[in-house]
Formats: structure tokens, sequence, C-alpha cells
């Protein structure tokens, strides 16, 4: 399960895919290292080494790793209360948070409890991922108009943006939608148009040939990745619980890129096997001196569109960046704004307000829990894993509220009383339904049979069943002209409770 890939030779596809990746990842890292507090050079470190040593371990052939922006926030969010953001202690204590995430995801693996990324709720995700996005998306907008600001929060900063156009700098609104409309209005010409890649370009030459006075990327070293072992142990106690909620909560999105894709080309999928790959680029990316780094979908979808046909495409990928670093420095002119604006088209997908809505119309107990983690996520910003634990706690209120919900409706024709319990019979359950039932038949008089019908019991325990065989036998003994019936035991709702039952 967790052995090396066994990789055929690298295909033309593999190439093209690689770098069409690469020439992407290359902008989008400088921007996702931002998010996590990092300088932009770390953004590129954690795009090098971790594909690489990913590529060894993968399950899925398309699956591309490095910086995203979710896992990048939840980041941001263990280690903005520790640390300066950006300071030397704070780029140790993103290592270290690597470090624990890579760990945390190895041992998943090894241990086959991969699918504990399914232990989180439709609804808590998609409210979480719709409010880190949220999140993301204001964080980028003092860049795209260029604005300074106070530093009280990211929505606070986000809302002074927005309402001070005196202080709106319009050129960097002018690169900004120029990325835009490369990003979106390209896919029209081809799916392959790679318009992130001109944006960036662009930026670079219009900057530095016009004489941008806005505020672009700044100084970059341009050296290579210098491995680094030295991580601050003494404060791995603050940062182990931050990173496995990380380890769980952002191994969702390339769970769920790796399963569609293997949906979609019939193909045998192995959690185990993604929790370790995702763990090793992880320990790469501690290594590198990095932050956390998770699967990309943009970038995945990127890599099948442009002809990857093997894991090889993630490796080239993370060499070309790799052999790309001594030339970073050609990116320090670029407007903070393109970067911005790539950071927006690329997390407003997330966005999920459409599917709060349906799950509103659908049920809404569990658009509460959905609601109230989006709601928690934003209040807690920036610790948003805080968030992910309230969505949690909602959606076991809510999965209990269920099971605690059960009625017993009850329907007499002739001398024959009909009583159904609904829902599901456990032990916390059957005190209050044996008090219905027995209120039921002691409501009626001249009655010749009882009939108990269990169709509409979704599961029952041993005690249920024990309660509901005590009354039984007790109708049988004290109402000796009743008979009591009992229909539609439904075996896989029972088990080894409704033998007991009906024994």
């Amino acid at each position: 399960m967790t052995g090396l890939t066994t990789m055929p030779k690298p295909s033309t596809g593999d190439l093209v895919a690689g770098i069409s990746v690469a020439l992407v990842v290359l902008p989008q890292s400088l921007a996702y290292a931002e998010i996590a507090g990092m300088p932009p050079q770390y953004g590129l470190f954690a795009s090098a080494l971790p594909p690489i040593l990913a590529a060894l371990f993968v399950s899925s052939r398309y699956l591309q790793t490095g910086p995203v922006a979710l896992t990048a926030l939840l980041a941001f969010g263990a280690l903005e209360p520790l640390s300066t953001p950006g300071s030397p202690e704070y780029i140790a204590l993103a290592a270290l948070l690597a470090l624990l995430v890579g760990v945390f995801r190895i041992l998943l693996g090894l241990l086959r409890l991969g699918g504990v990324a399914y232990l989180l709720s439709e609804p808590v995700l998609t409210g979480f991922t719709t409010a880190a996005a949220i999140l993301i998306l204001s964080s980028q907008l003092p860049k795209v108009f260029d604005v300074s600001t106070y530093g009280d929060g990211v929505l606070a900063d986000a809302l002074q943006a927005l309402t001070s156009p005196g202080e709106w700098q319009w050129p960097a609104i002018g690169f900004a939608a120029m990325t835009l409309v490369l990003m979106f209005g390209g896919r029209r010409l081809h799916t392959l148009f790679p318009g992130v890649l001109v944006a960036v370009v662009f930026g670079v030459i219009v900057s530095g040939s016009a004489d941008y006075d806005g505020s672009t990327v700044g100084e970059l070293d341009g050296g290579f990745v210098s491995l680094t072992f030295d991580f601050p142990w003494d404060r791995a106690g603050d940062l182990a619980l931050p990173a496995l909620v990380i380890a769980m909560v952002g191994f969702a999105e390339p769970s769920s890129i790796a399963r569609m894709f293997a949906a979609q080309g019939r193909e045998r999928w192995d959690a185990n096997r993604e929790m370790v790959s995702q763990g090793v680029a992880n320990l790469a990316a501690a290594v590198s001196g990095a932050f956390p780094v998770g699967g990309s979908f943009s970038r995945s979808s990127l890599n099948k569109l442009a002809g990857a046909t093997s894991a090889w495409a993630g490796a080239i990928t993370g060499a070309f960046v790799l052999l790309a670093l001594p030339l970073t420095p050609l990116l320090e002119t670029l407007p903070n704004a393109v970067l911005g604006a790539i950071v927006v088209g690329a997390v407003a997908k997330l966005i999920r307000l459409d599917d709060l809505w349906a799950l509103l119309r659908a049920n809404r107990l569990q658009a509460l829990v959905g609601v109230g983690t989006l709601a928690a996520t934003l209040a807690s910003a920036p610790r948003v894993e805080r968030g992910v634990m309230v969505g949690v706690g909602l959606a076991l209120l809510a999965h209990l509220y269920r099971e605690l919900s059960v009625t017993t409706p009850s329907v007499r024709e002739g001398n024959t009383l009909t009583v159904a319990p609904e829902g599901v019979l456990w032990f916390a359950t059957i005190p209050s339904v044996e008090r219905l039932i027995r209120a039921a038949i002691a409501d009626e008089r001249d009655l010749d049979t009882v009939v108990l019908d269990l169709a509409g019991v979704g599961r029952m325990d041993f005690s249920a069943a024990a309660a509901l065989r005590r009354i039984v036998e007790e109708i049988g003994d004290y109402e000796n002209d009743v008979a009591v019936e009992i229909v539609n035991v439904r075996q896989g709702a029972a088990r080894g409770a409704a033998a007991h039952l009906v024994d």
C-alpha cells in the first residue's frame, strides 16, 4: 500500500503537462506564501521538492501537490498567534508545522486510516470552504486596490479597502482586471490558454518599463532550496492540534480531486496511499524550510487537460520549479495586484453559497450545521481551525438530535391497534418509546390484537429489543385476551437484536 509507486517512463504529455503546471505554480506560490504569512520566495520552496517526492507515492496520476490557498490559510491561523508573520521565528514554526502535518498524514496512511477525511460531513466542509474562500478573497482586496490598511483583521481590512475609493490605485486595479480577463477569458479561446503566465509576463514587462510606483513582489533571493533539519521542537506542543486539523481538513481537497479523476477514468484510488504521499510532501516542505502543502484542484485539472499520463508530470513540475529558482528575481517587479487577482480567480469557485441554499431547502438541520460552520469560521479568523471544530461539534449535535427523535404513531382499526415506532431505537430513546407504547395501549379498550410495526425503525440495539420483548411479555401476562404481533422486523436495521426480539 505505501511502497514506491511503479511509474512508466515519462511521456511527452507528462513533460508538457509538468511544465505547463510549473508556469502556473511559480506566480501562484508567491501569492499563497503571503496568505500563509511567509515571505514570497518560500512559496517557491514549497513548490519544488514536495511534488517531486510526492510523485513517488501518489495513488492518483494527475494530482499536483504544492502550496494551496486553503492549507495556507489554515497554516496562518495556527502560526499567527505564536509569532510575527514573516519573522525568522515564524518561518521556523511554519517548517515545524509542515513536519507535524507530514508525520500525522504518514501515520494515518500507514495505519490505513486514510478514510478519516470522510469524517468531516459535507455540510461542515461546505460551510468551512465557503468561509475560508471568503477570508482568502478578502485578504487579497487590499492588494487588488493597492490600499494600505490598518491591520485590524482580514474582513475589516477588506471593508476598509472597498470603502476607500479615494485611496484606490487605478494602475493596480487595471493590472488586476487584466489578470482576471486573461484567466477567465483566455479559457474561452482554449482550455490550455496560459492566462496566469501571460498576466505575469505582461505585468513584469509593463511594471518594469513604465516605472510602476505601486506595490510589487519585491526582493527575491533567487537561491536554491537550503535543506534544514533544525526545528523549534519546544513549540511542538503548541502546533500539535492545529497540525492534526490541517492533516485531516487539508486532505479533503486532494482526496476529492483524486476520487473525481479516478471515477472519470474508472481507475482504482487508494486513500491510504494518497495520505502517505501528502505526508511525504509535507516532510519535504518542512526540510525545505517552507510551510504545509496540499493538492491543488486547479493545477491538477490543468495537469490532466495538458496530457499528463503518469505521476511523472508532478515530479517534472517540481524539477522545473527547482531549476527556475535562480531566475525568480525576474519576478521582483511583478505588481502585487496581479498576485491578488490570481488568488481571487483561483478561490472564487470555492464560495459555495448555492450549495448552502440547496441544503437549506433540503434539510434545515444540516443547513444549520453548514451555516454555523461558516459563521464560526469567519468569527474565529485567523484561527480558522476553530471553525472546523465548531462545525464538527454542530454535526455531532445534529446527529444526536436525529438519533433522539423518535415518534410512535398508532392507528386503530376495529379491535386491532397498530403501533409503529419511527426512528432509531437504542438505549437512549427506548425509555420514551416504551412509555409512548404503553400509553397508546392503555388509552384503548376492547382490543383483540396489538401490532408492533417496526418498518419505520432505522436501527435497533439490544437494549431496545429487550425492552420491546418485555412489553410483549407483560401484555401477554396481564391482557390474556389480547394477542401481540411484531411485524416488519428489519434484520439489517436490528441485526442480532432482532433475533432476540422475535425469539
